[in-house]
């Protein structure tokens, strides 16, 4: 991996009933670290993480403790940092978690299964010189989640992906925006990026079931308002124009996630949507403010 570079790799789900949610993201080189931001070395191995975030009415966590390589184990199918973990067999992407929330410490610990129906074929390039890179590999999931802090136990849908990068994403993006929604044979993706450059590009993906891409209409732009608190600008894409956000899952300074309610392929769906501004991470002062929800942990 190259110096101030990354891979992560991306898992999502909400509950059959909708009441539920999770991420988790296991960072070698941890893009969104203050620490690896300022670290001179920009050494990726010293700068690993696995973030993870529950959603909902029995239990919400905020966890993401940065480490370095002392702590960190992987091959071909394993990737172990600390005390969790994800491996996977062939069929299930098993993902053990034993981690802190933070500013507040809460333990969340659980295990969740993740199996997917299909992988796609490819990965994608989202920047003109082919230094980033994103693949949607699972975008149709079975998941699992039994977690003993806190107390809660589910079944739903959910969404692998990795990203990888040769070098900070602030340097090459301005903003981006992401969504996913199930869709009755298989799964639509958006995913939009606004470059350094000025340039962007819109990607309008449909998975059939078996993995297999599919044309499909480029929906139309959507507003949407903007965060509480932080006034996190938020847009998507719908068949018809419009969206509606559902629920508010994560509200920072420069990230939103959110449940959305829209129409895509002809299909009304509830899509998971995310809003990144790496301007807005880019600020000195956004960046002081994130360990205290981002500890580091040496050895």
């Amino acid at each position: 991996m190259t110096r101030g570079g990354y891979v992560w790799w991306y898992v999502d789900a909400v509950s059959a009933d909708g009441r539920q949610g999770l991420t988790v993201i296991a960072f070698i080189g941890s893009v969104f670290s203050p620490y690896y931001a300022w670290d001179a070395a920009r050494d990726p191995f010293a700068h690993c993480a696995i973030n993870v975030v529950l959603y909902g009415e029995r239990g919400n966590r905020f966890a993401m403790t940065e480490r370095n390589a002392r702590s960190l184990a992987r091959d071909a199918t394993s990737f172990s940092l600390g005390p969790s973990s994800l491996e996977w067999d062939g069929s299930v992407l098993t993902i053990r978690l034993d981690e802190r929330s933070s500013p507040v410490p809460r333990a969340v610990r659980g295990t969740v299964r993740v199996r997917p129906r299909a992988l796609t074929a490819q990965p994608f390039t989202l920047d003109t010189h082919g230094l980033h890179r994103w693949w949607p590999m699972a975008p149709d999931c079975e998941v699992e989640a039994e977690f003993t802090a806190p107390a809660l136990s589910w079944r739903g849908s959910g969404y692998h992906d990795t990203n990888d990068g040769d070098g900070a994403l602030e340097d090459a993006f301005t903003d981006w925006t992401w969504c996913r929604a199930p869709l009755k044979r298989g799964s639509a993706i958006l995913y939009d990026v606004r470059r350094r450059d000025g340039s962007g590009q819109n990607l309008t993906l449909r998975f059939d079931a078996d993995g297999t891409r599919r044309e499909m209409r480029p929906p139309l732009a959507a507003g949407l308002p903007p965060t509480g608190l932080w006034r996190m600008p938020r847009t998507s894409r719908s068949d018809d124009g419009c969206a509606q956000v559902i629920r508010t899952f994560e509200n920072t300074p420069f990230y939103a996630r959110s449940l959305l309610d829209s129409t895509l392929d002809g299909e009304a769906v509830q899509p998971v949507h995310e809003s990144l501004s790496l301007t807005r991470f880019r600020n000195p002062l956004v960046r002081l403010m994130l360990p205290f929800r981002m500890p580091r942990r040496i050895g």
